[in-house]
């Protein structure tokens, strides 16, 4: 299964693209032996069209053009911000499992996402109800990502929660 996020916007110079790059690179490694062979990263070209509506429907149709019949996640305000890392690689897991082609992990531009692509959504996800900048979300989402298969390959950099212990 390829692992592809794809991202409204570009990402600039500076921290939070090194840390991004880092955690992606983590992840490809640690991926290949788990059956993700590409932890990849898009970015989709923020939208010029004049009305927001119209500017998440150009970047929602970009985003879906690239999910070709594998899951969807995305992380929204509106989503779920109460999903454990574990449940999140339990599910990613599963999509692998049942032989989707890709997880492409989506986080919209400035207006946010578009109502069709929410919808078509496997998951949506939220880092909680503060509006963050998109570098951030990005390198959190690669973080998640990277987390989840370190979970499935029983790494230790994912600790847990110690009361279930």
């Amino acid at each position: 299964m390829r692992l592809l996020l794809a991202a409204v916007g570009r990402l600039k110079a500076g921290p939070e693209r090194d840390l991004a790059a880092r955690y992606r690179e983590r992840a490809a490694q640690l991926g290949r032996g788990l059956g993700f062979p590409a932890c990849d990263v898009s970015e989709i070209p923020e939208s010029r069209a004049r009305r927001p509506q119209d500017r998440c429907a150009e970047e929602g149709a970009a985003i879906l053009a690239q999910v070709q019949g594998g899951a969807l996640l995305v992380y929204d305000e509106r989503g779920r911000s109460d999903l454990t890392s574990e449940t999140i690689a339990g599910r990613i897991a599963g999509w692998r499992d049942a032989a989707r082609p890709a997880l492409v992990i989506a986080i919209g531009g400035a207006d946010g996402l578009d109502p069709g692509l929410r919808a078509r959504a496997d998951l949506t996800l939220s880092f909680g109800a503060a509006t963050l900048p998109h570098g951030l979300v990005r390198v959190l989402a690669l973080e998640q990502v990277y987390r989840a298969l370190t979970i499935l390959s029983g790494h230790p950099y994912h600790r847990g929660n110690l009361d279930e212990r």
